[in-house]
């Protein structure tokens, strides 16, 4: 029966491995928290973030100017005229369509009154 007890000292030397583990966790973050603050204290980030406040105004001076200008007046003028002609060709294939079925339903008749003319005559034939 005592092959199969669990030995006691495992489970302090879990705990102990935990603790490292905790430590060694905190111990990473701060070294991560001192390397941040040390970057954010040099000069190349200084530059880079000075660097992206100028493009970000840069930016949206370009997106001011783009919606004073004409040129959004005449892409929407453009839209417009595109969604316009879209619509007059969307109506002018119903109508072609239409006119094709009914076409098509004319020939489909025809065939059929040649069908019935041929087979009435055949009937003739067959009862003479």
């Amino acid at each position: 029966m005592k092959e199969n007890e669990k030995p006691g000292p495992e489970e302090p030397e879990k705990d102990r491995l935990i603790d490292k583990a905790k430590k060694l966790v905190d111990k990473a973050d701060d070294f991560i928290d001192e390397n941040v603050d040390k970057i954010k204290q040099s000069k190349a980030f200084g530059k880079v973030a000075e660097a992206y406040e100028k493009t970000e105004d840069f930016v949206e001076d370009k997106i001011d100017d783009f919606k004073k200008s004409e040129t959004r007046d005449k892409l929407e003028a453009f839209a417009d005229k595109a969604e316009d002609k879209a619509g007059e060709a969307l109506s002018k294939l119903k109508d072609l369509s239409k006119k094709v079925a009914e076409k098509t339903a004319d020939k489909l008749e025809d065939i059929a009154e040649s069908i019935k003319k041929k087979t009435a005559g055949d009937e003739k034939n067959d009862m003479a």
